[in-house]
């Protein structure tokens, strides 16, 4: 733990100090002093054995010697004026609103080369002038959308619109679908001649009537289309007290349980390739694709159990009858079993936009 704090303390790419040397390489040291190899002792700490060896040398600890080194100055390198020449190209009114890569060839057309574009950078930069040019916005960078935990059903719900092909070239039905991440179950759905944020504001409020869950704090995903952040769809969430969640711009795996629900659709077997013959037949489809995939089809991510089955609760009852059987069947033959039974615990927590593995750890850690 010590360790991890020096080395977790640092940020990527930063020097070590003296001080933190003394400490990793004294925990290395009283390591080998208890019976331990070098090697995995380094392993432990995460260093390398070439780094202990090259820090811990004749018995002592040595320091750094790369922040005192003299460096030779490159052949190559600027001069002052030449520094200068570039700094009063790059602030004339004809390239005041244009970026280097764009001064760059301006100025070889008439005949002058003063730098590369990356001295260019290298000089703006060091002169604080490396700023955004012109009178478009800077680029923002898109913070990741707040992470949210389902930890039962009508916690979280997350939607989206998917094209219906007609046998009409060019024409489509749109299905819009809501689904619960925790069960995965399909909360409500419609099928409609045009997407419409009018006609998702009245389908989410059916959906929470017929789920009855307007006593529950309710997060509801989305994309950045149209229909979900249309003033109508904003008002009817604030007036039902929805709290509303949204994916990065152009960014489809911020909305994974919809796009997955999509895909499991338009891959059954009896799905229309050719497209659907009108309207009626397409909601009549997928009336029927419902139907079967929240009460007959077993999610692989649920532990093969319904959505409609881990919706109702019904998910620990039904894995707790499996795990009694395949104990069970391995104490009738034990010889045909190498191990445990297969995992039959449910589902548990689901979130929706979790933070990578090593965030998470670090956050842990801290």
């Amino acid at each position: 733990k010590k360790a991890q704090s020096v080395l977790g303390g640092r940020r990527r790419g930063e020097l070590t100090s003296y001080s933190e040397r003394v400490v990793l390489i004294g925990l290395i040291n009283e390591a080998k002093a208890n019976g331990s190899r070098i090697e995995p002792a380094c392993q432990e700490i995460g260093l390398s054995l070439r780094s202990y060896r090259r820090w811990f040398k004749c018995g002592e600890v040595q320091a750094d010697k790369r922040p005192d080194a003299k460096r030779p100055e490159p052949a190559n390198k600027l001069s002052d004026k030449e520094r200068q020449a570039i700094l009063d190209a790059c602030n004339q009114p004809e390239y005041a609103s244009l970026p280097p890569s764009q001064i760059v060839p301006a100025l070889m057309d008439q005949g002058t080369y003063l730098g590369s574009e990356a001295s260019f950078y290298r000089l703006l930069k060091a002169h604080d002038q490396l700023n955004h040019r012109g009178r478009s916005q800077a680029p923002k960078k898109k913070s990741k959308p707040t992470s949210f935990a389902a930890t039962g059903p009508n916690r979280v719900w997350s939607w989206d619109i998917t094209y219906l092909a007609s046998r009409v070239r060019g024409q489509f039905y749109y299905l819009y679908l809501f689904e619960d991440i925790y069960s995965r179950k399909i909360v409500g759905y419609e099928v409609h001649e045009r997407e419409c944020g009018k006609l998702a504001s009245e389908l989410v409020q059916r959906c929470m009537l017929r789920e009855q869950c307007f006593n529950i704090k309710l997060v509801l995903h989305s994309d950045n289309g149209a229909p979900m952040k249309a003033l109508t769809m904003k008002a009817k969430l604030e007036e039902l007290g929805v709290q509303s969640s949204y994916s990065r711009p152009r960014v489809s795996n911020d909305n994974p349980f919809s796009e997955a629900l999509f895909r499991t659709l338009k891959y059954r077997a009896n799905w229309p390739s050719a497209g659907f013959n009108d309207l009626a037949a397409a909601r009549d489809w997928v009336q029927k694709f419902v139907t079967w995939y929240n009460g007959e089809h077993k999610h692989s991510k649920l532990n093969f159990v319904t959505p409609a089955e881990r919706h109702a609760g019904q998910d620990d009852e039904i894995l707790s009858k499996r795990k009694a059987v395949l104990e069970a069947a391995r104490a009738a033959n034990p010889n045909r079993w190498s191990g445990t039974v297969r995992n039959c615990e449910p589902a548990g927590v689901v979130m929706l936009n979790p933070d990578k593995p090593e965030n998470m750890l670090l956050e842990a850690a801290s």
